[in-house]
């Protein structure tokens, strides 16, 4: 995980533990920086505090990419490795409360694929196994790269994030204002836990890819039965810099399904809501000014791209309504 924000100065608590490498690495390996490695989430927000220009890091999937092309030379790093308090995950009221330190290894697990089974579907496809086993929940919220696997699922879940701060604080926020840069981590904070509701209905995850097996999603979408509230919630990704949730399509594709009956839909209506999810989120070109020349097409490329997310969308619907 990283921040989105410089920390402000405070004395950490003394329980991190500051690991400095050899005198003269520095010089000699340009990455290699002191690490301090807390026990506890409080601690590690202290050492974040301690220290304005350091960088936490979890499975580093991310932050390692960046700093080894050298687009980034943290000067110091907070290790959130040894902190097992968000390692793992609870029931609570209903929802499901997932440490940001589970591995995207972890959650593709069976137990809790049958716990949440879009978001285990996402962690499966993210990459390859070295990918899996170091990659966090939280790195890939905090992150927010655009095709992150997991962050349709979160969107479409309408899961929220819950953050620890200076002093012990703790605040919660919508995952998707995260992802939508609606709010940020203010100075010291990190994502500590991510709630997701236990909707106890069928979900599901598919990802288009432009090569065979896992690798960089071109397209993704999560598809979501939500019986209580008798709604259809969908987010797509990887075409947006956010994932993107086509409304309008959600709601009027859910005034088609009888929610006390057998929640089937003809192939006629998969088809136009995979139509619709892709027009709202690949629209057509708008004018340049009113009554002038009309908006050239869409390039190859982009029509590509609208197919993808309309069988994306259609597949997902069906598959989650069978």
């Amino acid at each position: 995980m990283s921040t989105h924000a410089p920390h402000a100065p405070q004395a950490a608590q003394s329980a991190a533990q500051p690991v400095s490498p050899p005198a003269g690495a520095a010089e000699k390996h340009p990455a290699a920086q002191p690490v301090t490695l807390p026990g506890t989430l409080d601690e590690a927000v202290a050492a974040l505090a301690a220290t304005p220009a350091a960088v936490p890091v979890a499975g580093g999937t991310d932050l390692m990419a960046s700093v080894n092309s050298g687009q980034l030379r943290p000067a110091a790093l907070v290790g959130l490795g040894r902190i097992g308090e968000i390692r793992g995950w609870e029931y609570l009221d209903g929802n499901a409360l997932l440490g940001a330190g589970l591995t995207l290894a972890r959650l593709g697990r069976p137990d809790f694929a049958a716990l949440i089974p879009a978001l285990a579907a996402s962690a499966r496809a993210a990459g390859p196994a070295q990918i899996r086993n170091a990659g966090t929940l939280g790195g890939n919220l905090v992150s927010a790269a655009p095709t992150g696997d997991t962050l349709p699922v979160l969107a479409a879940l309408e899961a929220t994030a819950l953050i620890a701060g200076p002093g012990g604080s703790r605040r919660e926020v919508p995952a998707s204002h995260l992802l939508a840069g609606m709010e940020m981590l203010h100075a010291g904070e990190l994502v500590g836990y991510v709630r997701v509701p236990l909707l106890h209905a069928p979900q599901t995850f598919l990802k288009a890819t432009g090569r065979t097996g896992p690798g960089r999603a071109l397209a993704s979408a999560a598809v979501v039965l939500d019986p209580a509230r008798r709604h259809v919630r969908c987010a797509i990704g990887a075409v947006a810099p956010m994932p993107l949730r086509p409304l309008e399509a959600e709601q009027w594709v859910s005034s088609l399904i009888d929610w006390d009956g057998q929640r089937t839909l003809p192939p006629e209506a998969l088809a136009a809501f995979g139509d619709y999810v892709a027009m709202a989120c690949i629209p057509d070109p708008q004018p340049a000014t009113e009554g002038g020349e009309p908006p050239p097409p869409l390039p190859p490329v982009a029509l590509h791209l609208r197919r993808t997310v309309a069988a994306l969308a259609r597949r997902g619907l069906g598959r989650a309504l069978a």
